[in-house]
């Protein structure tokens, strides 16, 4: 009986020390937090995208294979001639390979007795030759100009007999490892200036550097009221874009 009193005792015993104990880590780590201070800095920069990518299509039709690739290699010269008299030299653009595509179209077979048993069949319907033409220019500002001019205007190849199918303007920057890191030198600035302003104005002190951390890296068009994705932003279809970044920084308090 006497042993297990003292049994209990010392379980009990064990269970008061336990339990402080994680009362006091708790206490302390609320302390901890409560002793520090956590801001965010913002980083921005407009700039003008000194890349450029358009691209169009055209096809030709024809039941013969051989027939539709030679009618896209003659269609091939007469659209390399209209940029060339646009002002631009062959070695500024590029054509893709050729590629071919059987074309069907469904056909109704009805029946005479019933009209609910009418069938559908896939009837080949010719090849389709499908190419690309590419432009791009890299800081080569008269450059981008004349791809720009010249998108807006490929509808004049119509009177040649091609259509021309165009791709939106794709707008990138060379340098974004440059400017990406400028605007975390400036974000973290804008954290630091901010953290300091807090505690001044507090009557305290800042102390080390605990932890900091970087934000998602944005891209939008200027003026764009876009808001910001978890993966990020990468706007290509602005010439004149912006980019920001977040950078999160936690001080000790003195």
């Amino acid at each position: 009986m006497e042993d297990n009193k003292v049994k209990s005792s010392i379980i009990i015993g064990l269970a008061v020390i336990i339990t402080a104990f994680i009362l006091g880590m708790a206490f302390k780590n609320r302390n901890e937090n409560l002793d520090s201070i956590s801001v965010i800095g913002l980083g921005t920069k407009d700039f003008v995208s000194d890349e450029i990518l358009w691209s169009g299509s055209f096809t030709t039709k024809s039941f013969d294979i051989k027939e539709s690739y030679n009618k896209m290699i003659s269609d091939q010269k007469i659209v390399s001639e209209f940029f060339v008299k646009k002002g631009f030299n062959p070695n500024e653009f590029s054509f893709g390979a050729v590629q071919f595509n059987k074309r069907f179209r469904e056909v109704r077979i009805e029946n005479g007795e019933n009209a609910y048993n009418n069938k559908y069949e896939q009837v080949f319907d010719g090849y389709e030759a499908t190419q690309t033409i590419s432009f791009s220019a890299k800081k080569n500002p008269d450059l981008m100009k004349r791809i720009e001019a010249v998108s807006s205007k490929t509808s004049e190849l119509i009177n040649s007999g091609i259509e021309l199918s165009s791709n939106s303007i794709q707008y990138t920057y060379s340098d974004l490892p440059s400017l990406k890191q400028s605007l975390i030198e400036k974000a973290t600035k804008d954290a630091s200036e901010r953290a300091n302003k807090i505690v001044n104005t507090a009557d305290g002190d800042l102390g080390k550097l605990k932890n900091a951390s970087m934000g998602v890296f944005q891209i939008t068009g200027q003026g764009s009221t876009e808001d910001d994705s978890y993966g990020g932003n990468f706007d290509t279809y602005s010439k004149n874009k912006t980019a920001r970044i977040t950078v999160r920084l936690e001080y000790e308090l003195e």
